[in-house]
């Protein structure tokens, strides 16, 4: 189980986060991140390659895609917060 974040954990694991693009979604404790490939099949490649490390680790993206460009919201919803498993799975996404 995960629990939320504390605040020193957020300034360690969302410091990085917020330097490579993400940053806090107003109004909820979440992070956001816009990406954009070359066409909507790189788009939909790179989904793809993040659903299947989501489906492992067990924590699915809020997401959305409209042709080459996709929506990405994280947040631990059993924890009503960010945690730990949110900063992995953006550090997986930018890698992908």
């Amino acid at each position: 189980m995960s629990e939320k974040l504390s605040d020193t954990a957020r300034e360690t694991l969302l410091a990085p986060l917020f330097a490579s693009g993400w940053a806090l979604d107003k109004g909820r404790d979440a992070i956001t991140k816009h990406f954009e490939f070359e066409s909507f099949v790189d788009a939909f490649g790179w989904m793809t390659r993040a659903a299947l490390w989501a489906e492992k680790w067990d924590h699915h993206p809020e997401w959305s895609n409209t042709y080459n460009r996709v929506t990405v919201t994280l947040t631990t919803h059993d924890v009503n917060g960010l945690s730990a498993l949110d900063a992995k799975l953006a550090r997986k996404m930018d890698s992908l």
